[in-house]
């Protein structure tokens, strides 16, 4: 079966049923994130990162702004990119978190794509973002990128 006769068996959403769907995802999206609450596990962020990042047809690139305890101060896209690039400035970066009073930050990004291959320029701008923002003493806690599943820089001791 090819991809499009596959694809074409799959019944498109009527107007009503999107917004059902979409009211759902907030639910869950609120069932998973109550406000304030501490992201103490690499699982709870990348529920909540997957909810959020889910379907897009552009790369993004987002920050998670938190407190000394890890709860949300602000999740925010700072920039929006093509298909497959985002530029990420670390000067922004560090203006946002410091205009939030963040402790400490999470970023991420998805690959529309679906793939999950980190590239030297992920590498490369993490490393910069995470020499940036600890000169001002704000913790780097993780880079996770976001794509059919979740690779954390964390986890993988690249932090």
């Amino acid at each position: 079966m090819t991809l499009s006769a596959a694809t074409s068996s799959v019944p498109e959403l009527s107007p009503a049923d999107q917004r059902i769907v979409k009211r759902a995802l907030s639910l869950l999206e609120k069932h998973l994130r109550e406000p304030g609450a501490a992201f103490t596990s690499t699982h709870a962020v990348r529920d909540w990162l997957c909810l959020q990042m889910a379907g897009l047809e552009r790369e993004i690139f987002q920050v998670m702004y938190l407190d000394n305890q890890h709860c949300l101060l602000e999740c925010e896209t700072l920039f929006t990119g093509t298909l497959n690039h985002t530029e990420v400035h670390p000067r922004e970066v560090l203006k946002a978190a410091l205009r939030h009073n963040a402790a400490a930050v999470i970023i991420a990004h998805n690959h529309p794509s679906g793939t999950t291959d980190i590239s030297q320029a992920d590498r490369h701008v993490t490393g910069r973002l995470k020499s940036a923002l600890a000169m001002v003493d704000i913790r780097l806690l993780d880079h996770l990128v976001v794509g059919n599943e979740v690779v954390s820089f964390a986890e993988r001791g690249w932090l």
